[in-house]
């Protein structure tokens, strides 16, 4: 699915978290690895990772170590672009005192400059994290058919139990077919036909995709969709959203956050952010 996966690490307690959970990825997808650390290189730090690399078991034949200094997220995306990975892995922060997590500044920005997919774990584990629920954003976006079909593959290789995807009726359908002079028979068959729309529009996007073994559900709901997409996620104890992100940040979504910003500012659980 990806051939070069990209991991960002620093020297923190949870660096061999997440060097064990990106081989688990690396050996599911096939993919080469590269390990992009920023900072100082020192040989202490070079021993203390080679040992960590060792103790994971990495196959040192497909990892390469990058050091680099200067600006992290600059340098980060400097070396993405540079190896050319498809998948960016990064720990997210966890609030202090609180069961909810956020990506502070860095994170936002390597996955707003991000060029490739980036994979949010929240909680790395030794023993690597199991997707067994994933949910796929399925709203009607440029993008969707691109984030569908990598939540999809995604969840074939990692051998998800359930896959639904969250789509949402758009509001002002909703308001104009509540808010007219028809009769309330006439108004529900509204609301069912903006149902089935949806509906329907997952289902073509699905038709044209090789879904394997999965059990795929489609729900519809309204309102805000990163809203939903996290009360959805929490309501089923969800291991991974999945997301599209084909927009670059403006000076207006500075003032007025973006869909995205929301589900960064409290991740309702692992987020896989699909780039174009």
């Amino acid at each position: 699915m990806y051939q070069k996966v990209a991991l960002a690490i620093a020297f923190s307690p949870r660096m061999e978290a997440l060097i064990s959970e990106t081989k688990r990825l690396v050996e599911l997808f096939g993919s080469d690895l590269i390990l992009i650390h920023v900072g100082k290189k020192t040989e202490e730090l070079e021993a203390k990772l080679d040992e960590i690399i060792s103790k994971t078991g990495l196959d040192k034949l497909k990892t390469k170590l990058i050091w680099k200094e200067g600006k992290p997220v600059k340098m980060i995306i400097e070396a993405c672009k540079q190896e050319q990975a498809e998948l960016l892995v990064a720990g997210a922060l966890k609030r202090e005192g609180l069961l909810t997590y956020y990506m502070g500044s860095v994170g936002r920005k390597i996955i707003r400059k991000s060029p490739c997919s980036v994979l949010t774990l929240i909680e790395p584990k030794v023993a690597s994290t199991v997707f067994e629920k994933v949910v796929l954003n399925g709203t009607q976006l440029e993008i969707t058919a691109h984030v569908i079909k990598s939540g999809i593959d995604f969840s074939k290789c990692v051998k998800a139990d359930q896959v639904h995807i969250l789509n949402e009726i758009k509001m002002y359908g909703l308001l104009m077919g509540t808010a007219s002079e028809d009769s309330e028979e006439e108004a529900s068959q509204t609301r069912r036909q903006l149902v089935q729309n949806e509906v329907d529009y997952v289902e073509g996007i699905l038709k044209n995709i090789d879904q394997g073994d999965l059990k795929i559900n489609i729900k519809v709901t309204g309102g805000r969709w990163a809203v939903e997409l996290a009360r959805f996620c929490e309501k089923i104890d969800a291991d991974l959203l999945v997301v599209g992100d084909d927009h670059k940040l403006n000076f207006f979504d500075r003032i007025f956050p973006h869909h995205l910003e929301d589900l960064l500012s409290t991740l309702p659980c692992n987020l896989l952010i699909v780039k174009n």
